[in-house]
């Protein structure tokens, strides 16, 4: 978390960065990272949305194939993992391409580690409803207040 958190906040503050993401008119971008360990990771996953004026976009991603000794080591599969984020990101929105990653400020071995959030993984859904179709409410419910951009 520590090493996404880096490449994260150094594209944050890369001013080609800011100017991609200027075009997108969107003023902010929230990005939420769930690593999975290799147990619970079946694939990738995401999830974007326009909520309250901006960019909601949740990921799904598995945790490091390996135990890194210092974070600093896990950089290069970071700088991969945010960039294919906003690769998603920019193909939902129809963006264009994404700027060159900056050189990336060295990352010390000893950092604070970032607020991360541990829950319990949903039991298994039951089986649906035989009704045979989903309600308009259903469907509000399941994407939110404004529907996923497109």
């Amino acid at each position: 978390m520590v090493a996404l958190q880096h490449v994260a906040m150094t594209l944050d503050a890369d001013p080609a960065w800011g100017r991609w993401w200027q075009a997108s008119g969107v003023p902010e971008c929230e990005l939420g990272i769930v690593a999975e360990n290799h147990l619970d990771h079946l694939h990738p996953s995401a999830d974007i949305r326009k909520l309250f004026g901006k960019i909601r976009a949740n990921f799904t991603c598995a945790a490091p194939p390996a135990p890194a000794h210092r974070p600093a080591d896990l950089v290069p599969l970071a700088i991969q993992e945010v960039t294919g984020m906003f690769e998603v990101i920019r193909e939902a929105m129809g963006l264009s391409a994404l700027p060159p990653v900056p050189p990336l400020p060295e990352l010390p071995d000893h950092v604070a580690t970032p607020e991360v959030v541990h829950r319990a993984l949903p039991p298994e859904p039951g089986e649906l409803d035989q009704q045979g179709y989903l309600t308009l409410t259903q469907i509000q419910e399941f994407f939110g207040d404004e529907p996923p951009v497109r």
